[in-house]
């Protein structure tokens, strides 16, 4: 999820009454069985044993009919299509598949061999498995989202699609007050299409269909006990807008090359920068170069907080900040045939409670009941509407206005670069460890 840099324009965001949710959200995928294997009916030993008494009672002198062993229910060991099997069901001592472990360079090397290094990277052990959940979740949603996305789709389909398989894969569906906040999504999916390039993600009753020739970024989190793993990709069907993605995917990977202790985030942003403007990108004719967008930034998390103390800037900058052990980063980069800068526009969606507020003195009753909510189920992470709407919240709207305009809940309205421009996205989140860098949410795919 993207961070952006402050503005004026952000701070004095209204939520708007225009677009009021006419319908519920979409229903959560049936609980049945968790991991979708039915237990075998009981039919047979009913049957058995009415057979019986009927001998007992006419004085038949027949042998009782032997009752079936009943047949254990077998775990699971595979992944379904779509993904709905949980993830600590198909790891069911807990140890889950590491990422990319890079081992660190030049005057860190000590470390990797550093027995007191070793031993505190050995206490982290609660902390990586909950990433680790985390990550492999996040592979298996996107990985099965690649397969299944094409032009036609509504975006409402595309994203219930993912965060109906997050939730499932971490046996949390959030419909029972804190369920959510034990596991399943850290922040709405977003599908920003085209010039828009972050932070849009459709509310109730929108009609948006993916086209042909559409580029959407696909940003989404997955939390198990507030340890957040934030990753995105960006879908496109048309080869021309291979290089597009290509520039964007390769700086990506230059910032996590450059990441480490001590490494400056400003320095970083020069790789990244060059990196991404050394591309040039050809479209119907006409040939843009692909520029960094430089007031979206990478960022670190923190427990239950998608946006940490600490921002990656994609461009180069004199910022001497440095990446420390232990640190968090989701290291992300968007490339722009545009201009390169991104504003506030179209409706928003995307909210999450401020963590920083002091006590405010509500008088809309409406707002006080949705705060409840908001705490209840969501604490600090991000929300949208179709959570509220899944959550059975009605008119709701003036009441989480009047929670922006008091500076309780931040709105997150859509980030656009200019009309007719395109935009890509890929992210990955990295743990600063004492030993190695871990890149969690690397898989095959990208």
């Amino acid at each position: 999820m993207a961070a952006q840099v402050p503005t004026d324009a952000l701070k004095g965001l209204q939520v708007t009454e225009s677009a009021k949710a006419n319908g519920k959200g979409a229903k959560p995928a049936p609980n049945g069985d968790e991991d979708g294997l039915g237990e075998e009916s009981d039919d047979d030993d009913a049957d058995d044993n009415a057979a019986a008494d009927s001998a007992a009672a006419g004085g038949a002198a027949k042998k009782k009919k032997k009752r079936k062993p009943r047949k254990k229910k077998k775990n699971p060991t595979a992944q379904t299509e779509p993904p709905r099997v949980k993830v600590s069901q198909l790891f069911p001592n807990g140890s889950y598949p590491k990422g990319e472990e890079v081992e660190y360079k030049d005057e860190n090397r000590y470390r990797t061999t550093n027995e007191e290094k070793r031993h505190l990277d050995n206490m982290n052990s609660d902390f990586l498995t909950d990433y680790r959940e985390a990550a492999e979740i996040h592979r298996q949603v996107r990985q099965y989202t690649k397969k299944v996305v094409k032009p036609g789709q509504t975006l409402t389909e595309i994203a219930e699609t993912i965060e109906d398989g997050v939730r499932a894969l971490t046996g949390h569906d959030g419909l029972a007050e804190g369920d959510a906040l034990k596991a399943g999504m850290g922040f709405p999916c977003g599908l920003s299409l085209n010039h828009c390039a972050a932070h849009y993600t459709p509310n109730a009753g929108n009609k948006m269909v993916l086209q042909q020739d559409d580029v959407m970024k696909v940003d989404f989190g997955v939390h198990v006990n507030g340890r957040i793993v934030d990753s995105a990709f960006t879908v496109a069907f048309e080869h021309k807008y291979d290089n597009l993605l290509q520039a964007v995917k390769e700086a990506t990977n230059a910032g996590i090359r450059e990441a480490g202790i001590d490494a400056r985030v400003g320095e970083i942003g020069g790789v990244i920068q060059e990196t991404m403007e050394s591309f040039e990108v050809e479209i119907d004719g006409a040939t843009y170069p692909v520029k960094s967008i430089r007031n979206l930034t990478g960022h670190t998390i923190l427990p239950y907080s998608i946006h940490g103390t600490k921002a990656v800037p994609i461009v180069k900058s004199n910022d001497q900040t440095k990446m420390e052990e232990g640190d968090v980063f989701a290291i992300e980069t968007f490339g722009s045939t545009g201009n390169g800068y991104v504003r506030d526009d179209m409706e928003v969606s995307h909210y999450a409670k401020n963590s920083d507020v002091q006590h405010v003195d509500l008088r809309l009753s409406s707002a006080k009941s949705l705060l409840s909510v908001i705490n209840k189920n969501f604490g600090t992470l991000p929300f949208c509407r179709r959570y509220l709407d899944r959550l059975g919240q009605e008119k709701y709207l003036l009441g989480l206005n009047n929670l922006v305009q008091n500076g309780i809940v931040e709105a997150y309205p859509p980030l656009c670069d200019k009309k007719g421009s395109y935009t890509a996205q890929f992210e990955h989140t990295i743990l600063i460890r004492p030993t190695v860098k871990e890149v969690i949410s690397r898989g095959d795919d990208y």
